[in-house]
């Protein structure tokens, strides 16, 4: 009785996802694909989803969200070994009820080492079937950087492989290919997309890269020189307390110049602030800064060069973006940097950031990353070629991922591609006034791209400006259109700074 109730429930299920042609969930176990062993392939009712215990401890996202709400879905995890060293696993999730005949894959953050069941799921209630991958290791930064094809999987090709291997799935579940493939990631997500677009250009019709770290190499670099400055005496160190009074003077000097005084920065890098404004006058006080904070604060909003060759080896934080300052201002360098210098450059665990030299030390790094995990190529031919679709947003306060460097890599396509009018049609950038990283912060930091994208990719709607908001308590109070770079959103002059309509992009 047990088995005939068994197979009722796989007809339903088969059923449910309108397969009967094709494979059922079961039968994805049994599928041959070069390189890849399905692991698990599992039917899961809707709403029974249970998330497993994490993985590493690398990466992951949320604070234990609800599943409720999922449709029945066929969970599929794989190992995919492209080379003998790699241990790369991944997880898809196809719906059996409201597929959108459509592909998402799914970025990670950090050193990325977990299937993100969060983002997946968050793809699969918009109708898609889902992928994610760990990129070939457990957890965050560590010895396995010191392996080279272990660090080709993390810098491209797991969610290369993912991508090709979701495809052959979906395609035996549903019986047909997705119609369209997207990507969808922020952070190390964001420089996931990138590469994807430089390296891979069929994989995905559409890439949404947010916040991208596009220069591992030289964020770290920038982390230990922040560090080299903000720890080298007690002196010298800002404690968190004192970046309200920071970022207090910073708009203060440069929210108007916009013409809206809505206590956003629109263009920070036309925002001429000089932190020594705030030197105590008599005493020490969380308002004021000492001298020796007034030059470490400084260092926050210059780039880091090359001290012989003048290169610029990363870009500055901007003015407005000091509330989240800890990251690189901490008691400690950036955990992410010190993993990178001490696993995939020097391969010490007890590597000192005070030895860190901005010349030699950096063309070793620039040695052995080799193009491997930066994403700074702005080749984007092929991608654009084939009618490929890529927005990228930044926001303007990110203290994690400098958003000079998403400006410049974005003027470094253009003059590859012969030219802003070459590239508007593909590629688009948003610049949020006011945003942290990946979201948060003071801006209107709350915006569908997913949404975006799907009409530009499927319809052929451009996005010449997208709706945000900024949210509080689960209510709206400010809207704002985010323009495609270089426009800004622009004051009318008339009107509350509060509502999008009193804003036009130019």
């Amino acid at each position: 009785m047990s088995n005939l109730i068994r197979n009722i429930s796989t007809v339903a299920f088969m059923l449910a996802a309108g397969n009967a042609y094709a494979a059922t969930c079961a039968e994805l176990s049994s599928l041959k694909l070069t390189n890849v062993t399905v692991t698990m392939a599992q039917e899961v009712a809707a709403g029974a989803f249970a998330p497993p215990a994490a993985r590493g401890g690398g990466g992951g996202r949320g604070g234990g969200p609800s599943y409720t709400d999922l449709p029945a879905f066929c969970r599929v995890a794989a190992t995919l070994k492209p080379s003998a060293e790699s241990d790369i696993k991944m997880e898809l999730w196809l719906p059996a009820t409201g597929w959108n005949g459509k592909f998402q894959a799914v970025g990670n953050g950090g050193w990325n080492g977990n299937v993100d069941v969060n983002a997946i799921a968050t793809a699969m209630r918009r109708g898609y079937a889902a992928a994610s991958t760990d990129t070939g290791h457990e957890g965050g930064g560590g010895p396995w950087m010191q392996n080279q094809q272990k660090l080709i999987d993390y810098g491209h090709r797991a969610v290369h492989e993912t991508t090709v291997a979701s495809k052959a799935m979906v395609n035996a579940f549903y019986g047909s290919a997705p119609r369209f493939s997207y990507f969808n990631g922020c952070s190390a997500g964001g420089r996931q997309g990138f590469k994807a677009a430089q390296m891979y250009p069929a994989d995905f019709d559409g890439i949404v890269a947010g916040a991208p770290a596009l220069s591992v190499t030289g964020r770290a670099a920038f982390a230990a020189w922040v560090a080299q400055n903000n720890l080298k005496d007690q002196a010298s160190f800002i404690p968190p307390a004192k970046y309200p009074a920071i970022n207090n003077a910073a708009l203060a000097a440069c929210d108007a110049q916009d013409g809206a005084a809505d206590l956003l920065i629109s263009n920070p890098r036309a925002c001429k602030f000089d932190p020594q404004v705030l030197e105590c006058k008599a005493g020490d006080a969380d308002t004021c800064l000492t001298p020796a904070q007034v030059q470490t604060a400084r260092v926050m909003y210059q780039p880091l060069v090359n001290p012989r060759t003048k290169q610029v080896i990363n870009n500055q934080l901007e003015p407005g973006s000091e509330l989240g300052w800890a990251t690189f201002g901490g008691q400690q360098p950036f955990a992410v940097a010190t993993q990178m210098y001490q696993n995939m450059v020097f391969k010490s665990p007890t590597w000192d950031y005070k030895t860190l030299n901005f010349d030699s030390d950096w063309a070793l790094t620039d040695k052995i990353e080799g193009g491997v995990i930066n994403a700074q190529n702005p080749d984007l031919k092929a991608f654009i070629a084939r009618g490929g679709r890529l927005i990228h947003y930044h926001g303007w306060a990110d203290p994690q991922i400098p958003t000079g460097s998403s400006v410049d890599y974005y003027q470094s396509v253009v003059q590859a591609m012969g030219g802003a009018s070459r590239i508007h049609a593909n590629y688009r950038m948003y610049l949020v006034p006011g945003m942290a990283h990946c979201g948060g912060g003071t801006g209107t930091s709350t915006f569908d791209m997913m949404a975006a994208l799907e009409q530009w990719v499927e319809k052929g709607v451009a996005p010449d400006s997208i709706p945000a908001s900024r949210v509080a308590n689960g209510q709206a109070n400010r809207t704002r259109p985010l323009c495609a770079y270089p426009q800004v959103a622009t004051y009318k002059g008339t009107g509350s700074v509060d509502d999008a309509a009193n804003f036009v992009c130019k």
